[in-house]
């Protein structure tokens, strides 16, 4: 399936209210931009698939000398402009469906065809996951919209007709000519198609280097792009330039770290973090290069739910009376699918299933549950598991003490004693403990669930840096980061936050991974910090796929978006991130909700909102790289999906 959803015509469900909504809200993502980055693939190729079908006009240039048709003007400055001056030679270099060739389409056969088969009818936003390719491209190349849009949707249609050169042609023409080109999502936030397609451009020209494609020196900025207010926005734009090259030199040699003198080193303990000069980040620990493949962990008995009061501390949960946690140490692996353990199929326990998958990293939170810190610390001794211990700092109105409405207030100065308090507990309590890795603070606090942090984010920030500055007072061991929605106020963070060491990020952004140009440079440029996320996941679910599609597909997203990670880590790419933590290790039955008074004994089908997945839509009960079956043997069964496997393959492989 492809990885781009209908951005425009998702539904977004009413966030519930009230105290048994906390744990069901804290994970429905709000998605900024659903699924138009992409994951940087150096040195991994594909075959160029079989076109879909044969284009009447493919233009006289493979790669179009713009200077031949007009003038740039002001290249890398606010100002930027390409002003043409030769229309028909420009046009007829492009070819049908590329700006600013508008006749080539009337004259298609397969077009005019189209037409009569009545295929080109309905909406133009209908066009983008239609399995009929040609149509897709057709209907866009016509579509009344924004030119900018309009000509990325036709280059999107393009690929994913197998039409990889032409679509290259199309996102370089919208980079050319409409920079400044911003669609909108569903919520109203800003999309900025000119990033997206450079992403792109960078995307296929390295997953296909058999074309000899190669985009250069292109840079993009745009100042003030992280209110979301479209109308104050500046764009600083260097198109580049594609050329053509031999396949072996598509690819990006990656930095030679160990002859890249040390700009800044940050040292926290045992762990540090080292700035080269070249801007990249590199985490150490124990003087060791560390890679942080982390899961988020909470797994949770079926028919427990916070809806009715009824879901339990799992740290602390002994169904079997045996002296030890279920999950982490009694779960068992179905290994057949049966639903049934059979002789052979003994406790293994999550957390060896967790060292066995390669992670060295779980990220918690203390107010939901996970208080037992002797299985932390055993977690650590036994299978050399570190923790990401957070603070929700205000998020869901927890630690605040404020009501669900009107939420936290970042200003009221005795709510900022109380999160103040819950922090240093946390801190007080763990800061000694060697299993411990860093601190976290909030949870995508920026949507302002049951907080005002999206109506008045410095105050929120300010707020954040001064609870990093308290931590650092009593623990100079551990370094601190925050946990951001997407990169929203991200220019706010950079003012505010000094002493917040990493920048973290919950991302859902579709299952080729994040954005270079879109994501990973705008947080290298304006913070300057480690780049962590917090949260990426892929539910393994979709109406109307089957287990063996939902997974694959699971698989798929996970890999590319650990890919992605991995490709901008320090000595290639953006060069600064420090790793990913995966949302999540198993499924929970309870995220949808059951009817009230009651448990919640079906694994629910029900979508919770869109998202840039196998059908368009989040399925919060799914999201597990292991499943608990049909739920005969809760909190111990355990199926194993396909993405365990590939990120055990991922993660295992550079051990």
């Amino acid at each position: 399936m492809d990885e781009c959803k209908i951005v425009f015509l998702l539904k977004r469900e009413p966030q519930p209210k009230g105290q048994g909504a906390l744990l069901k809200v804290m994970n429905l993502k709000t998605i900024i931009i659903l699924s138009l980055a992409v994951v940087l693939t150096a040195g991994r190729c594909w075959a160029l698939p079989a076109a879909d079908f044969k284009l009447y006009d493919e233009g006289a240039e493979p790669i179009i000398d713009y200077n031949k048709y007009g003038e740039f003007k002001d290249i890398g400055k606010e100002s930027y402009k390409y002003v043409i001056k030769d229309r028909e030679g420009l046009s007829s270099a492009a070819g049908e469906g590329i700006f600013p060739n508008t006749k080539s389409i009337d004259k298609d056969p397969g077009y005019q065809k189209c037409k009569k088969e009545k295929r080109l009818l309905g909406s133009h936003w209908l066009f983008i996951n239609n399995p009929d390719s040609q149509a897709n491209f057709y209907r866009w190349a016509t579509a009344a919209e924004e030119p900018g849009v309009k000509l990325f949707y036709t280059a999107f249609a393009l690929e994913h007709a197998g039409q990889i050169k032409h679509a290259i042609k199309a996102y370089y023409a919208l980079v050319i000519n409409f920079p400044r080109s911003v669609g909108y999502t569903y919520w109203d936030t800003p999309w900025y198609v000119g990033p997206a397609s450079l992403d792109r451009i960078l995307y296929l020209t390295q997953k296909y280097p058999e074309l000899g494609i190669k985009c250069v020196d292109a840079k993009f900025h745009i100042k003030r792009r992280y209110d979301n207010d479209r109308r104050n926005d500046v764009f600083v734009v260097d198109p580049g330039r594609l050329v053509k090259v031999s396949p072996d030199k598509v690819g990006e040699t990656p930095v030679n770290l160990k002859q890249m003198p040390a700009a800044q080193k940050k040292k926290y303990g045992s762990i540090e973090f080292i700035r080269y000069e070249n801007g990249h980040w590199q985490m150490l620990v124990e003087s060791k290069p560390y890679m942080i493949k982390a899961v988020a962990y909470q797994p949770s008995k079926i028919g427990q739910s916070p809806d009715i009061g009824t879901l339990k501390d799992w740290s602390f949960s002994d169904e079997n009376n045996n002296g030890k946690s279920d999950s982490p140490y009694d779960a068992w692996l179905d290994k057949n699918r049966n639903n049934v353990r059979d002789k052979d199929e003994r406790a293994v326990g999550d957390f060896q299933l967790m060292k066995d998958l390669g992670v060295n990293t779980v990220r918690v939170y203390h107010h939901t549950g996970a208080n037992n810190k002797e299985i932390f610390k055993d977690l650590y001794k036994s299978y050399g598991i570190r923790i990401m211990l957070g603070d929700f700092l205000g998020m869901y109105a927890v630690g605040s003490k404020a009501p669900w409405e009107p939420g936290t207030n970042y200003s009221d100065s005795q709510q900022q004693r109380n999160m103040l308090d819950s922090v240093m507990q946390m801190v007080n309590e763990y800061k000694d403990e060697p299993c411990l890795l860093m601190w976290v603070l909030g949870n995508e606090n920026n949507y302002g669930t049951a907080n005002n942090a999206d109506e008045d984010p410095k105050a929120y920030y300010h707020f954040v840096n001064e609870v990093a500055k308290k931590i650092k007072e009593v623990d100079p061991n551990h370094p601190v980061m925050i946990c951001n929605g997407d990169i929203q106020f991200l220019d706010v963070f950079a003012e505010e936050c000094p002493d917040v060491d990493v920048f973290g990020v919950n991302a859902y952004r579709g299952n080729i991974g994040f954005g270079r140009h879109n994501f990973w440079m705008p947080i290298k440029e304006l913070a300057d910090k480690p780049a962590f996320i917090t949260e990426y996941g892929c539910p393994a679910y979709g109406r109307g796929f089957n287990r063996e599609q939902a997974e694959e597909f699971q698989a798929e997203y996970l890999g590319n978006n650990w890919k992605d990670i991995e490709d901008n880590s320090a000595g290639k790419g953006a060069g600064i991130a420090i790793g990913g933590s995966l949302f999540e290790f198993v499924d929970e039955w309870w995220k949808t909700g059951a009817p009230p008074g009651y448990p919640d004994i079906i694994q629910d089908v029900v979508p919770n909102c869109g998202g840039p997945f196998l059908d368009g839509w989040y399925y919060e009960e799914w999201f597990g790289l292991t499943s608990q079956g049909d739920g005969t043997d809760s909190p111990y069964l355990r199926q194993l999906r396909k993405s365990y496997f590939k990120l055990q393959e991922l993660w295992k492989e550079k051990e």
